[in-house]
This record gives C-alpha cells, structure tokens and sequence, in this order.
C-alpha cells in the first residue's frame, strides 16, 4: 500500500492545482482532477441560457475534446451494456429524451430515465450550482436532439431518422460532409455531449473548468457514499469503495490498477468471501491517489510503447530522472565540468553541486505530509483491463541523489552525440541515458520491448549499484568493436557508451594511461594511432574508413595476427607521410615496446581494449601545436 499513500499524500501536497489546465509537449491539456472527477473526449458542446433554453451547439475540434467531467463509482468503471450514466455531460443515448424517437435503440431501461432522475438529486439537492439547474430544466424536456438537428449538428434521412454513417446518397439533402463525421469514429449516437451555460450580462467560467461546479458535485456526492470501513492506506474509518479509476495513461486506457470483479471464479475461493477482505481502500483514497498517479504520468512519465517509467517527489515533483544522462541534469554546468574536471573525482563534485538544488527544495514545512520521499515506479499493463506496478521504490531523496552522484561519476566517458538549446553539437562527460544505452547495445531498430526492458533491468544498477547486466555490456562491446555495420555517427555514439559501461568496472580516466602494461588496453592504443596515422595521410576530403576501422572487428577477436595486417597495410602511408609520420610512428614503437612476449597473442581482447582506443585517440586529436608532426591533427578530424 505505501505507492498508494505516497500517491495519495503527493495529491494532498498540491491541492492548490487542482484542476488547473496544464499542456503536455504536444500541447495536449491535463489537469489534477478533483475527486469524483474524470475525462472524456467530447464531440458536440450544447450551449444553454440561464433560464434554461437552448442557445446554441458546434462540433468541438478534436484538440479541444478532453473535457473534465463529473462520475460516479459505477459510471466511472461502466462497460458493455451496463446503463450508469455520468451525473451531467454524457453519450447521446443518455442525455437526449428523444433519442428513442430519433431511431436510437434502447432496451429494456431507458437510458435518459436513469440519467434525467440522477440529474433532477443533483439539481435539487442543497448542493447544486445554479448552471446545474439550468442544464436539468432544459434536458427536462426532452427534446436535445430535435434542437441538434435543428441547428444542422447532427443529421437525419428522409425518415427522420438518425444516419448511421455518412454515405454520398445523402447528399442531397447534405450538399457537404457533417461535421459531425469528421470527429465521430462511431454511429451519431455515439456522440458525447458536454454541456454549457451561456448568460448575455456577463462571462460565465466553462461548466467543466468552474471549481464551483466540482465543489457542487462533491458535496453533493459525498452524502451518496457507501458504509465506512478500514481503510488500509490511512487506517481511518472511511467510506470504502470496490470500483477503481481507469484511464491512467490516456483518455482510452481501460487498464486498472486495482480490480477484483471476477466473484464467481477462484479469486476468492479459500481465501476471502469478498474483495474487500483482501484489501479496503477508501473512496477518497482511491481517488486522490489515482488522480495524482494520472496527473503524474501527463505530466512527467516517459513511454516507450505503453510502460510507463515514472519518478517524482512527495513535496518537490521535479526530481531528476535516474534513466537521463548526464548532460540532462544541468547542461551548461555538466559542459563547463567536462572541460575543467581531468579525474573522476573532481567530476562527481560538479555532479554533486549540480545536483545541489534538488536538495534544496527538501521542505522543511511541518503541514507537509512529505518525508522528502522520492519514488520510482513502472506501469505496464498486459492485457486491455489489467495494468500492473512492474518495479515501486520508494527512497530517502538525499540518498537517492547520492546514489545518482555515484552513477554518473562512475558510469562515465566522454560523449559528443548531444546537441545543446542551439541545436550545436557539444562534448560532456558522464553517464549515458538508458535509452541510448539500449540502442548502443541491440542497435538503433531493437523493439520497444527490448528498449523498456532493458530500461527496466537498468534500474537497479543506478539506483541500488548493482553491477550492470554482463549481457548488456558484451552487446554494446561486440557492436563497437563493429563500426562497418553502421554509419559514422552511430558507431561513435556506441563506441563512447560502450566505453562508459566498460568503465563503470574498470574505474578507468579518460586521460591516457602511458603507464600500464595491460596487452587489451595496449593493442587499443594501437589499434587508435595506425587509425590517426591514415585518417592524416589521407587527408579531410578522404571519407572512406581507415584500414584499422576495417579490422576492427577481427582484431578484437584476434588481435597480434590481424595487427600484422594493418601495420603493413600502414606502410604506403607512411611513406607518402615522410617525416610527418615520424611522431606516430615513435608512438607505435613506444607501445609495442611494453608488451611482454607472451602477451602478444591472439587471445581476444576485453572491453578495455576500446578504453585504451578512445584515450590514445583522444589524445591525439587533443594535441595543440606540441609537435610539429602533428600539427593537423585536429577535433574536426576526430567528429
């Protein structure tokens, strides 16, 4: 139950957005719903007078569909032929008393009676809101669709009839296609109407954007409320409730939570008598918590196909995402790091100062409900009706910023694939996203549910320090040690993550180590200067790659024979070279010379082969006027 409570106390904390309209990326509207509140996407907006008449009606365009709307327990998780009407805006088979004489087929209960009776409590009650008694007056009369059609909002045939679909033989009596067809998936009758109230002496707030309208209702249906019970989450006596929201990720999602309708089937059996014995939860707990779960995922979730990766705060909400790189954390400072920090050490200081206002927004308020409490979740549903909480952790926020400090000081090389807010290509030093790390290991077209579950098996390796999956680590390897399989940008891309995750065991600087022995990072070392040594005798308007890129793959795996390959394929350049080769080739003879016999072999080489690459490569191309020899080695080479 603690993702319940901790959802229900994030809701709690911010009562002061409660429906407040906020835009996601694609400026797609969300709001923390009030209690007793949903979402529903609305075709046709009928206009009502004050005194309870028919003003007027338009087809809504679909990017201003979503329409907040209030619910009952039963309406809320209605499905198939269940007749639960929502307490004002509704289908068109609920809300129009002469839908049936419009040709809408209706069994043996008819829908309106149920609705318009719902409607008439509400309206009466001493809870209702005078734009609820306008709305109840004029559906009363029971004539909604007969002003529809009236207005050319939605079409009949020579019958008076309601068309089904839109065909070409109607139009003669509709010269141009209905509007109303353009927004519909389905029959007109399945067309959701939400309702207004329009006034000539003043500007009325939208009914579904008016906190005095959800007031209205709550009140109202707070007195309607079940027997009270436990509730688990809070451990008070509240009124309970069986019936769980839906729509957690969208409009569309009909995934629960938390479900137990099967009472004839084995749930239950040998163990509870009713759902309710497993686990009560309140109908206030329910709600807050699934509002702000929903509000949480429009606001800050990321989806790869329909998993859901999630991370907020109790009090503060913007808490840094453990599957970002590190550029994303702050990157003019991160940048900045980079080009002062020459160890790991220093590094994690500018992580850590980077990550100092996170720690800062730790509230120190007593009315708070928060413990500074950051929490990570994962929803991912496998069928249409069920979603499950994949991976909840629920941590210290100092200790998990820790825990990130860690990550990316020491799951960090150097990386040039990130563009800054001018859309320039800029270098940063740390952790790669986990995103990226997927593509780097099973490739830019691997499926989403390799790229999630991947993002999901990373998790704890951040989060907890466990070390990274081994078979992660040998696909990025094995893809790196490949770069003619792709182009030049992505196999530089693969081969910095590759280095990164390489290094998260081998605590390794990216400043050249010209003092180890170790054969797998001496043969990269190599392998990186006969590379340099081509790319400058073949000049900047030479693209093909070098003969070392060529053998990369072969030489990882046998690496002294294919070795002899590429260093007699160096011998043209060099002599084309002359005395410029000079340098290089010193370096050559310097590497070669720490070799112990026996260690130059073809036993295939470790990750550490592509460190010792990247570093020599690295300092090559970081050698500014110290050599003559070298004085065209430059970083426009290097990207």
């Amino acid at each position: 139950m603690s993702w319940l409570l901790n959802l229900y106390e994030t809701y709690e904390s911010n009562l002061d957005r409660v429906g407040e309209i906020e835009k996601t990326y694609n400026d797609r509207e969300f709001t923390l719903l009030p209690v007793s509140h949903t979402t529903q996407n609305a075709h046709i907006q009928v206009e009502i007078t004050e005194d309870g008449e028919f003003h007027s009606a338009f087809v809504i365009d679909k990017s201003d569909a979503s329409t907040l709307i209030p619910c009952t327990e039963k309406s809320a998780s209605r499905a198939g032929a269940v007749i639960s009407p929502y307490p004002l805006h509704d289908k068109l088979s609920y809300v129009a008393g002469d839908f049936k004489a419009y040709g809408g087929k209706v069994k043996d209960e008819e829908p309106f009676a149920v609705y318009i009776q719902e409607l008439k409590n509400w309206a009466e009650s001493p809870s209702a809101d005078s734009k609820v008694q306008s709305i109840y007056r004029y559906l009363s009369k029971g004539q909604l669709i007969q002003d529809l059609v009236g207005h050319k909002i939605l079409c009949v045939d020579e019958n008076n009839m309601l068309l089904t679909k839109w065909d070409k033989k109607y139009e003669s009596l509709y010269p141009q296609k209905p509007e109303i067809f353009g927004v519909l998936a389905g029959e007109q009758d399945s067309a959701f109407v939400r309702f207004n109230v329009y006034s000539p002496r003043s500007i009325l707030t939208d009914v579904w954007k008016d906190p005095a309208m959800y007031e209205s209702f709550i009140r109202y249906y707070r007195g309607r409320l079940g027997d009270e019970d436990i509730c688990y989450v809070t451990g008070k006596m509240l009124p309970s409730t069986d019936k769980h929201a839906n729509k957690i990720r969208n409009a569309a999602d009909k995934a629960k939570l938390i479900s137990a309708n099967d009472t004839s089937g084995f749930t239950f059996r040998g163990r509870f008598n009713q759902s309710r014995d497993a686990a009560s939860i309140s109908y206030e707990v329910s709600q807050k918590a699934h509002n702000a779960l929903k509000w949480l995922v429009n606001r800050q979730g990321k989806f790869v196909e329909q998993r859901v990766f999630l991370v907020w705060g109790n009090d503060a909400l913007d808490i840094p995402d453990p599957a970002e790189d590190t550029f994303s954390i702050d990157p003019d400072r991160i940048v900045a790091a980079t080009i002062k920090s020459n160890t790991n050490q220093a590094f994690a200081g500018e992580v850590a100062k980077a990550l100092d206002g996170y720690k800062n927004q730790i509230t120190s308020d007593p009315g708070k409900f928060s413990k500074s409490d950051v929490n990570i979740m994962i929803l991912d549903s496998a069928t249409t009706g069920r979603m499950a909480v994949l991976y909840y952790r629920n941590m210290n926020k100092e200790l998990y910023l820790d825990r990130l400090v860690k990550w990316h000081s020491t799951c960090v090389w150097l990386h040039l694939y990130r563009k800054n807010e001018h859309g320039e290509f800029v270098r940063f030093y740390g952790a790669p996203a986990t995103k990226d790390i997927a593509f780097a290991a099973y490739g830019p077209r691997a499926s989403d549910k390799i790229v999630k579950g991947l993002m999901e098996r990373m998790l704890p390796c951040i989060i907890d320090g466990s070390p990274i999956p081994r078979d992660i680590v040998n696909s990025a390897f094995h893809r790196a040690s490949n770069p003619v399989s792709m182009e030049k940008w992505e196999w530089e891309k693969t081969l910095s993550i590759a280095c990164a995750l390489i290094n998260k065991k081998e605590e390794l600087q990216l400043a050249l180590d010209t003092e180890t022995n170790n054969r797998d990072y001496l043969f990269g070392r190599l392998l990186a200067v006969a590379d340099v040594l081509e790319r400058q005798a073949l000049g900047k308007e030479e693209t093909r790659s070098s003969n070392a890129i060529r053998y990369m793959n072969s030489f990882s795996k046998h690496p002294a024979r294919t070795w002899m390959t590429i260093q007699s394929s160096l011998q043209p350049y060099q002599t084309k070279m002359g005395t410029k080769a000079t340098y290089l080739s010193k370096i050559i003879d310097e590497v070669a010379s720490r070799f112990q016999m026996e260690d130059f072999n073809n036993k295939p080489l470790s990750g550490k082969y592509l460190l010792g690459f990247y570093s020599q490569r690295h300092e090559l191309y970081q050698k500014k006027n110290k050599n003559e020899d070298t004085q065209d080695v430059t970083h426009d080479e290097e990207r």
